[in-house]
């Protein structure tokens, strides 16, 4: 869910919220040249940084400079949320191709 967009922002950031449900794996890892700042929103949320898994519990910020391998899932045993702020913005034009991608590879269960 967006709650701003690049247009909203004059391309400066997009802020979305992602949801996982229990045991859950992520986007998978990928890089762009974005920076990404995480913020938990509630539960535990694991992050790939570059080669190292971070747990972030609620509360938490997390951020993913452009350019860095990174992924998140949820490992725990409830749901879990963050807030992803994403600049520059327009990250939202990609989600066309993201929803396409998570249809043809449904999450699955993430490493415990």
């Amino acid at each position: 869910m967006f709650k701003a967009d690049g247009t909203e922002s004059a391309n400066a950031y997009s802020i979305s919220e992602w949801w996982l449900e229990p045991n859950t794996k992520g986007p998978g890892a990928h890089c762009h040249p974005e920076d990404d700042v995480f913020y938990v929103l509630e539960g535990t949320m694991s992050f790939l940084l570059d080669d190292q898994w971070v747990e972030a519990p609620r509360g938490s910020f997390i951020l993913a400079p452009g350019g860095v391998t990174h992924d998140f899932e949820n490992r725990s045993s409830l749901r879990a949320g963050v807030l992803n702020f994403s600049s520059p913005g327009d990250f939202e034009k990609h989600m066309p191709d993201i929803a396409e991608w998570f249809a043809q590879h449904p999450p699955g269960d993430a490493v415990s």
